[in-house]
């Protein structure tokens, strides 16, 4: 479906189609309320018609939209248009992990550990806010042209005090998730730091650790086996790396880091040519690894078989298929003397066949289905593509358009599934067809004769998108300030980012304005009447130029003999700015806990005092003292609510 070019909410005019997801489309977008671009997500119409999921996308756009971090994509805000849900999110320009790795193959050591610190950065954000991302993969990892990163997509993401939690064993992409989330398990913080694991790993190395013909078998040795340490794929990894993304990807969560402010204080180390104190990576994998089990068996890195579950895991449906599957084929205990290759080989088999159907089923990965891989059509012509597509017997779905920097107009520029993801036979393969590279917004040339003086001019540059270029002065009958010539002409349309020349009168038979950078208002004075100048003094405060002395003059270059010039002196640094506005932190109602955090967070101290209160609820803030901007250091006193007064004594403040 074409959605260029549409109003969702009477504010968001669609542009271009940017990508594409496993539940939405994401298009460029122009927010003509506050006059940015933005990126919109669409929910695709299968989504949108469930109430289920109305509700909690609505709770999961409103849990993304409060964090709040240098390296989280910002969510603005999320709406209901006809029978369509969309979120409105930063745009931003660069390109995700996914298809860096791809290009550029493994990562410097130092650009892994930098990446990783960042993520840290953003889940630490997400975990304070008790919100587990449960999808940390390169393909939500956008990579700006600075070289920061921004973790995307908190749409399967799972707050732990969720109402909704009937559908909480969702599946992440099967080569970057945990061992519990793969067995359905409660997630936690060190779910997130496995999946960020085995995303360094694959930054440091170019290849995921665990990969299969099919989701299932991904996931079952994300469960079952040991990854090949990344220096025996690539031997620039070095030690201390190693062991801290292999630390990560520990099966046993307990084993992780424990948290994601813990992992990013070690890699800043690592970063900072410190010493990381990180033990060695486990070797074996232990029942509690696998599925319940006390015994633990070693695995050597040519050979890594599967722990033996026993019947304690009686509680899950793995369990109780394996507990099945042992009572068909005998005790897991191997003979001690003489028991054959042949009745060991099929013990394993049988195991792994009952864990995988187990498993898979209750994640709902398992499926009878034909699985064909999609084809990798990124360069071909539309009729092209299209005919592999039906000799995979793969029918075409949706043909969009869009830009591409790597991709000439006319061939196939993305494709959604991905080339490569397994898909049922007759399945439907949307392409989007490059319409070549985006060409530069264009931006009209306003007319700076308009301008007051030069800053008037440059103000008007920019708020069109533009730059100043070249600025002379010369002589002339105009007023002085006023701007007699400009490159390109008034109304003219160009490319946003170029630049405008232009040219300012100074007036008839001017004289230069002497420079008064770091003089005194006095020393300004004499230099200005001196050239026969006038002086009039505006103050303000500075951080960068001392008191007493001045910031700036205008107008500035040649004037008429007799002009005032207006200087600027410092008032020396602003003393608010060691200040903080308490009112600002909303306190007023607030959970005590929230209140004493906020307090100190703001660089203040606390007192509360226990209050009777007949309509404030117990446990909240009733009021505070001293409000107003206070210096920091300052003790600020909350009144907490007790509830009501037994002895009928009771503030209703």
């Amino acid at each position: 479906m074409a959605e260029s070019q549409r109003l969702l909410g009477g504010r968001y005019l669609l542009k271009d189609k940017v990508g594409a997801g496993g539940m939405a489309s994401v298009y460029r977008a122009t927010d003509q309320v506050l006059d940015r671009t933005v990126a919109v997500k669409i929910m695709l119409p299968q989504y949108a018609g469930d109430a289920t999921f109305a509700a909690r996308f609505k709770q999961e756009a409103q849990a993304a939209a409060g964090l709040q971090s240098p390296y989280i994509v910002g969510v603005y805000d999320w709406g209901k248009d006809g029978d369509t849900y969309y979120i409105v999110m930063e745009y931003l320009r660069g390109t995700d992990l996914k298809s860096g790795i791809r290009s550029h193959g493994a990562l410097d050591p130092k650009k892994v550990a930098q990446i990783g610190s960042q993520i840290c950065s953003a889940l630490s954000v997400a975990h304070r806010h008790e919100i587990v991302h449960r999808d940390i993969k390169p393909q939500n990892i956008m990579v700006q042209p600075d070289g920061n990163i921004k973790v995307m997509d908190f749409g399967i993401a799972r707050a732990k005090n969720s109402h909704l939690t009937q559908d909480n064993n969702v599946l992440g992409t099967a080569h970057y998730v945990s061992p519990e989330q793969t067995r359905g398990q409660e997630l936690g913080p060190t779910s997130d730091i496995y999946s960020l694991g085995v995303v360094m790993y694959e930054c440091a190395t170019g290849q995921v650790p665990f990969d299969g013909d099919d989701a299932i078998s991904v996931a079952l040795k994300q469960v079952n086996e040991l990854p090949v340490p990344p220096s025996q794929i690539n031997p620039g990894v070095d030690g201390d790396l190693e062991r801290i993304i292999l630390r990560c990807m520990e099966k046993d969560a307990a084993n992780r880091f424990q948290s994601a402010d813990e992992l990013r204080q070690v890699l800043n180390s690592y970063l900072a040519g410190r010493t990381v104190e990180v033990p060695e990576p486990t070797r074996v994998i232990g029942a509690a690894a696998g599925m319940g089990a006390t015994e633990t068996r070693v695995m050597p890195d040519s050979t890594q078989t599967m722990a033996r579950p026993v019947g304690g895991a009686a509680n899950t449906a793995v369990g109780r298929s394996v507990r099945a599957q042992a009572q068909s084929t005998g005790s897991y205990e191997p003979e001690k003397q003489g028991m054959s290759k042949g009745k060991i080989a099929g013990i394993v088999v049988a195991v792994v066949a009952a864990v995988a159907i187990a498993v898979f089923a209750v994640s709902g990965l398992f499926s009878p289905a034909k699985q064909i891989a999609v084809p990798n059509l990124l360069g071909l012509e539309q009729e092209a593509a299209v005919e592999s597509l039906k000799n995979e017997k793969l029918q075409v779905g949706n043909v969009d358009a869009a830009y591409s920097d790597t991709y000439p107009e006319g061939q196939v520029c993305e494709t959604f599934p991905s080339a490569g993801k397994k898909v049922d036979e007759d399945s439907k393969v949307d392409i989007t067809i490059s319409k070549g590279p985006k060409p530069a917004d264009k931006t009209q040339v306003p007319d700076l004769s308009a301008a007051k003086d030069e800053a008037d001019a440059r103000k008007m540059i920019t708020k069109a998108g533009l730059k100043t270029g070249n600025v002379q002065q010369r002589a002339d009958d105009a007023e002085a300030g006023t701007i007699i010539e400009q490159s390109p002409a008034a109304g003219e349309q160009v490319d946003e980012g170029s630049t405008v020349d232009f040219v300012i009168s100074t007036g008839p038979d001017s004289v230069s304005v002497p420079d008064l950078t770091g003089l005194t208002e006095s020393g300004a004075r004499d230099a200005l009447e001196s050239a026969g100048f006038g002086m009039s003094v505006e103050s303000e405060y500075s951080s960068d130029v001392d008191k007493g002395y001045v910031i700036s003059w205008n107008p500035s270059g040649k004037q008429a003999d007799g002009t005032t010039i207006t200087v600027v002196v410092s008032k020396g640094a602003n003393p608010d700015n060691d200040k903080v506005d308490v009112d600002a932190l909303g306190l007023t109602g607030m959970i005590a806990e929230n209140a004493q955090d906020a307090i100190s967070n703001a660089e203040l101290r606390y007192n509360p005092v226990p209050t009777a209160s007949d309509t404030v609820e117990e446990g909240r803030v009733i009021k505070y003292s001293p409000s107003g901007k206070q210096a920091k250091g300052t003790t600020i006193w909350i009144y907490i609510s007790t509830g009501p007064s037994t002895d009928g004594e009771s503030t209703s403040e």
